[in-house]
C-alpha cells in the first residue's frame, strides 16, 4: 500500500496536486480528519483492494490545530503498519498567494471580517508548520503557472516521470535574485568577468568572442570540468529515483556572460545523456 499525504498553503496548488494523483490512478480523499487516518489504513489493509493500493489524502488548514500539531504521531502510526508513505507540501510566497486570491476572489479558509487575508496566510503558515517540517518534498509554486504546476507535480510522483528525467539548465544573475525552484544552484561569480572588458561588455556568453575569452581563462575551464563531473555522476541517480524534472541553475553577477557560457557548454556535453534538456537564460531577452 502506498499512501501520499498532500498538504500546503491555501492557494499553493493542493487541489491541482490531488488531481494529478487521481489521474494516475490513486484513490484521493480531500480533507480527511487526521484522527480517522489510522482507522482508514487499518480497514484498507484488512480488506485488500486495488482501490486502496495507492491512496492520496489531502490535509489542510481546515483540520484542527491540535491534530495538525500531532501530525508526526499519526504518520508514525501508519508507518509502523508497514505502509509506504510520502508527504508532499506545497507553498508559495505571500505576494503570489495574495495575487491568486485576488484573481479568483475565493475566501481563504482562515480569513473572516476580523482577520484580513495577509494575517490568515501567516497564521496558516504557522498552523501547518508540523506538516511542512515532516514533508519529503516541499514545492514552492510561486513562479509556476497552472500548466507548469501540473507538470512539476507530475514529476514528483513516483512513476509519473516514466523513467525519464527532463533536465533544465538555467543561467541567472544574482543581482536579480536567485531562482526559487532550482534543485542545484552554483555561484560562479569567482570567475574572471568579461564585463570589465569594454569590447565584450555588450555581448553575452552565447557570442563567440566571449566564449573564446572565457576559454582562455584556466579557472573557467576548471569550473566547467568540475561541474560536468558532478552532474554526470549524480544526475543519473536522480533519474533512478523516478524524478521527472530537475533544474540546475548557474549564477554570475548579471546573468549575461559567465553563467550563460557555462550553461551552454554544459548543455552541449549533457545532451547525449538526456532526451529532454532545456536551456533557459533568465536574464537574456528572447531566451526560452
Amino acid at each position: 500500500m502506498k499512501l501520499v499525504i498532500v498538504s500546503g498553503l491555501s492557494g499553493a496548488g493542493k487541489t491541482v496536486a490531488l488531481k494529478q494523483y487521481e489521474d494516475l490512478g490513486y484513490t484521493c480523499i480531500d480533507n480527511l480528519p487526521l484522527n480517522l487516518l489510522e482507522s482508514l489504513v487499518i480497514d484498507a489493509l484488512a480488506r485488500p483492494s486495488p482501490r486502496y493500493e495507492e491512496l492520496a489524502l489531502g490535509i489542510d488548514a481546515r483540520e484542527s490545530p491540535e491534530l495538525i500539531a500531532a501530525f508526526s504521531h499519526y504518520l508514525e502510526q501508519i508507518q509502523a503498519r508497514g505502509v509506504t508513505t510520502r508527504v508532499v507540501f506545497l507553498t508559495a510566497n505571500e505576494d503570489t498567494l495574495l495575487s491568486r486570491y485576488s484573481e479568483t476572489r475565493r475566501r481563504h479558509p482562515l480569513s473572516d471580517h476580523q482577520r484580513p487575508l495577509i494575517e490568515a496566510i501567516r497564521l496558516e503558515q504557522q498552523l501547518l508548520a508540523p506538516i511542512a517540517n515532516a514533508a519529503d518534498t516541499v514545492l514552492d509554486t510561486s513562479p509556476l503557472n497552472l500548466h507548469e504546476l501540473r507538470e512539476r507535480i507530475h514529476g514528483e510522483i513516483p512513476g509519473g516521470g516514466r523513467d525519464t528525467l527532463a533536465l533544465t539548465l538555467m543561467s541567472f544573475g544574482f543581482k536579480h535574485g536567485a531562482p526559487n525552484n532550482a534543485d542545484f544552484v552554483f555561484d560562479v561569480r569567482c570567475l574572471p568577468n568579461p564585463h570589465w572588458n569594454r569590447s565584450l561588455r555588450s555581448q553575452t556568453g552565447r557570442d563567440a568572442t566571449v566564449r573564446n575569452w572565457l576559454e582562455e581563462q584556466p579557472a573557467v575551464l576548471e569550473m566547467r570540468s568540475d561541474l560536468l563531473t558532478l552532474l554526470e555522476r549524480w544526475l543519473p541517480a536522480f533519474r533512478a529515483q523516478d524524478r521527472a524534472y530537475l533544474t540546475v541553475a548557474i549564477g554570475c553577477t548579471g546573468g549575461q556572460h559567465r553563467s550563460v557560457y557555462l550553461v551552454e557548454s554544459l548543455a552541449d556535453a549533457l545532451r547525449p545523456m538526456f532526451d529532454k534538456l532545456v536551456v533557459r537564460h533568465r536574464e537574456l531577452r528572447g531566451s526560452a
